[in-house]
């Protein structure tokens, strides 16, 4: 359990009577599984957790035995209440230091006996970014944080990877989003649910209007759609042969938009179905080599055979003088 995931367990179970865990794991963004795991861990370290079955039944802890609260501000309060950051995303948003207060003051107040457990905090360092990523350029969370939270629109230049230049648009935003050490900017362009990786906004300011978001839609829920969106939503399906060697590594890069084909496996390779949202997005398939054989469709064998033309050209050979 990392530390942030920690506190907010019990941030919960402290401000409820009692609460389920299936409450619990959509507050957390986690399978059941794993707040099950949190409570035994809360129960092994000697935190009195129970749980009660039936229609008003739920977990609970007992009176006075959990956090000491009092002493925090706010704003204190409100930075803890942030769930699955680590240290260095704190610090990206600039909430650092609120962070360390409001953690500083809560192990004050627990004396540790010489035969208790360090604190988690002592002991666990999260940093979720990929190894060799390069400082990322663009706006940073920090600077558009105070923006969001006013809940204003945002005219935005976003430089989108297809387009040759940056573009402007005006947006209404939802809030600032982190998966997998990247930041993105959700918000509705013209009604519409977008994510703008932060990287990629070159300027922005804020608007005199309001922001204009959808009825009954959240950050949490918009997020969850366009990712939905992303990992299913498709244009075109490329069936191909990947060799056995490398379909732990495709698996890793193509995520759930690869679907391996349960009857077909031989000891040399495994018949796959890779899903791109554009044709040219099967560019991603040249680092295989040889190791991948794409059988169809046939614009798809097409379109790699020109990449590979123009690459063997690229480095073909100088003439001789």
């Amino acid at each position: 359990m990392t530390p942030d995931r920690f506190f907010a367990l019990m941030l919960l179970l402290e401000s409820r009577d009692a609460v389920t865990t299936q409450e619990l794991a959509s507050a957390l963004g986690v399978s059941l599984r794993t707040i099950n795991r949190d409570l035994n861990w809360l129960r092994d370290a000697g935190l009195p957790v129970t749980a009660h079955r039936g229609r008003l039944g739920g977990v609970t802890m007992l009176p006075g035995s959990g956090l000491d609260l009092t002493r925090l501000t706010p704003g204190e309060r409100d930075h803890l209440s942030l769930t699955g950051l680590d240290e260095r995303q704190r610090a990206e948003l600039d909430a650092s230091a609120e962070g360390r207060r409001a953690l500083s003051k809560i192990a004050a107040t627990q004396a540790r006996r010489g035969d208790e457990l360090l604190p988690l905090t002592d002991v666990v360092h999260v940093d979720s970014r990929p190894w060799g990523q390069a400082r990322a350029s663009g706006t940073s969370p920090a600077s558009l944080i105070s923006a969001v939270r006013r809940g204003r629109r945002l005219r935005i230049e976003y430089a989108s990877p297809r387009e040759s230049c940056p573009r402007g648009l005006v947006v209404d935003p939802y809030g600032l989003f982190a998966k997998a050490g990247i930041w993105y900017l959700v918000a509705d362009c013209a009604r519409v649910p977008r994510m703008y990786r932060l990287e990629r906004i070159t300027t922005w300011k804020e608007a005199d209007q309001p922001r204009r978001i959808r009825d009954s839609q959240t950050l949490a829920t918009v997020a969850a759609g366009l990712i939905d969106q992303w990992e299913h939503n498709h244009a075109i399906e490329v069936s191909a042969t990947i060799d056995q060697t490398q379909i732990e590594r495709a698996q890793r890069i193509f995520g759930q938009r690869l679907v391996p084909d349960d009857h077909e496996e031989s000891a040399t390779g495994r018949k796959v179905t890779i899903r791109f949202l554009y044709l040219e997005d099967v560019r991603a398939l040249l680092p295989f080599g040889s190791a991948i054989t794409v059988h169809g469709p046939t614009e798809a064998r097409a379109h790699l055979r020109d990449l590979a033309t123009d690459l063997a050209h690229h480095y073909a050979p100088s003439p001789t003088p």
